[in-house]
């Protein structure tokens, strides 16, 4: 399959008006659907290939491949230097560790976030503080942010999430924190390729932290990247990512090498594996095509589902660029007709695999007991949260499988009469 290739006009690129629902054969039966998986990982040949060299080398953990593929992700995104590590939210804490601030700190972390964001932040020994979202965007605005510092403190950093890959505005949440931009570090899980601007995720504040988990734009199937242009900054991470070791195995046991080092302080084992980065340097040359094909995709959905009632859709944004990782509406259940639980459990028995994106962390017994929660409550996150749906979204996605979900969301838009009062 071509996955840079756009889509054909004609007869495939119709618009589901209202409830049409098209697609028949000869015969005037309606056409076969087929399953459609929320995610799958795309996984090159010349991964594979790259995969079983470095099987074959006799060194599979973090070396010469770990080294190259830091080098060649910093250039990709900008950045002067990249580290590899296991995960995105060991990513997030090794960054969180290294602007060195004083334990118990306050953090502002959005509520609405995969739970690792608030995770990384607790082990790094601070304290998260949930702030709300705008619900148009489901990322904090100038105004929850600054709401959330008048009433818990003002913090010592902030998180900074790009929900879904959208852009998040860094200036004007930094400005209503009271923070500078060396004070920021972005959860960039969802945005290699998002650009701010004119620039990319990866080189605009701190830090910017990466995923590479098996559903992300750039899969290796698991591990992370940290990003920055501060050089004591990466060495604090490079340090910490193995037991805050002073020499690692590869570097110990080369010939010549000495067997010595030291601990000055308190590290993880959170480090990248050759394996992993021999995949991901081959997935990397892939990316730009990828990010061609989400784009189109988006594209391809937003033109189908326009029409559809009830359904709010996500938007390009004015500036910048959307690195597409989710394709994210909302269901507006009084005009679409059914609510999202409901409409999940009818796209699951027409094997069509959905997802949520995210429970807000207010909402999770944990994060109430150990995050601070401003007065006030989070009600653009709860007025979001009950409609938010992630649509199938990944580059071996075919124009036939995203015309099986919108057919499907079509049929279940209840018109207004049939919906319930």
């Amino acid at each position: 399959m071509d996955v840079s290739r756009s889509f054909p006009d004609g007869p495939a690129d119709r618009v589901f008006e209202g409830r049409l629902v098209g697609g028949s054969t000869r015969a005037g039966q309606p056409e076969p659907e087929e399953p459609v998986p929320f995610a799958r990982t795309e996984i090159s040949a010349e991964a594979r290939e790259a995969a079983l060299r470095v099987l074959d080398s006799g060194w599979v953990t973090t070396g010469p491949e770990t080294a190259l593929f830091e080098r060649e992700f910093a250039a990709y995104v900008g950045a002067a230097y990249a580290v590899g590590v296991s995960s995105c939210t060991a990513a997030l804490e090794l960054a969180l560790r290294a602007l060195r601030l004083p334990a118990g700190s306050r953090v502002l972390v959005p509520t609405l976030t995969f739970c690792g964001t608030a995770h990384a932040v607790l082990h790094a020994g601070l304290l998260p503080v949930l702030v709300d979202v705008d619900p148009r965007t489901g990322m904090p605005s100038a105004l929850t942010t600054a709401r959330a510092v008048v009433r818990c403190g003002k913090p010592a950093a902030m998180v900074v999430v790009h929900l879904a890959g959208a852009p998040a505005p860094l200036d004007e949440l930094a400005a209503a924190a009271g923070l500078p931009l060396e004070l920021v570090v972005e959860d960039a899980a969802h945005a290699l390729d998002t650009y701010v601007g004119d620039r990319p995720v990866g080189a605009l504040t701190r830090a910017a932290c990466f995923s590479f988990y098996a559903t992300k734009n750039l899969p290796i199937g698991e591990g992370g990247m940290v990003t920055t242009d501060d050089p004591e900054l990466a060495e604090r991470v490079h340090r910490a990512r193995l037991h805050g070791m002073s020499s690692d195995a590869w570097r110990r046991y080369q010939p010549g090498g000495s067997w010595r080092y030291t601990v000055d302080e308190a590290g993880l084992k959170a480090n990248m594996t050759d394996l992993q980065a021999a995949i991901g340097r081959m997935q990397l040359r892939h990316l730009p095509e990828w990010q061609r094909r989400r784009e189109a995709l988006a594209t391809l959905y937003t033109a189908r589902l326009r029409h559809v009632p009830g359904l709010r859709l996500p938007l390009a944004p004015a500036e910048g660029r959307h690195a597409w990782h989710l394709y994210a509406v909302r269901v507006l259940e009084e005009r679409f007709g059914r609510g999202r639980d409901e409409l999940v459990e009818r796209l699951a028995a027409q094997h069509i695999g959905t997802s949520v994106h995210f429970v807000p962390l207010h909402r999770m017994p944990y994060f109430r007991r150990t995050a601070l929660c401003p007065a006030g409550g989070f009600p653009g996150a709860d007025a979001l949260f009950p409609g938010l749906l992630s649509l199938p979204m990944h580059p071996a996605l075919t124009e036939r499988q995203v015309d099986t979900v919108c057919r499907a969301l079509a049929r279940s838009a209840r018109p207004a009469e049939e919906a319930p009062r």
